[in-house]
């Protein structure tokens, strides 16, 4: 059964556009310990939400996990790690962080409890609310 995730990127440094267009692409760059921690947690067909941060602030598609963690050569390979993910589909329509707010059952969702996480677990119920937002 495959665990669900949330990963936040600037839509100018690297969006949803940029993944579709390679067909897979490698996370890197993360510079957080719990962050880097939920990557190490994550397997293959794992399910992840694309979220457009500072620019959007919105769950903009679905992607998967396609390869598990690896050292992240573009930092501190020792201490940081890459996974790469493919798209899988664009949401019906963007899940803003506002409308998730004011979601009663986003209310424990890591991303509004930790604003700064940029990895972070998604449980079952909260995909499903935020796919139901999202049109289905």
């Amino acid at each position: 059964m495959p665990h669900y995730w949330l990963m936040k990127s600037e839509p100018d440094s690297y969006g949803w556009d940029d993944l579709v267009a390679e067909g897979e692409g490698t996370w890197d760059g993360v510079k957080n310990a719990q962050a880097s921690n939920n990557m190490k947690a994550m397997n293959k067909g794992d399910q992840v939400f694309f979220y457009h941060s500072r620019t959007g602030l919105d769950v903009v598609g679905i992607m998967e996990v396609s390869e598990e963690h690896s050292p992240d050569v573009t930092t501190d390979p020792e201490r940081w790690v890459v996974v790469k993910v493919k798209p899988v589909r664009k949401l019906g329509r963007p899940v803003t962080l506002k409308a998730m707010k004011q979601n009663p059952e986003l209310k424990d969702l890591a991303i509004i409890r930790q604003t700064r996480l940029s990895v972070a677990p998604v449980t079952e119920s909260e995909w499903k609310a935020i796919l139901a937002m999202a049109g289905g």
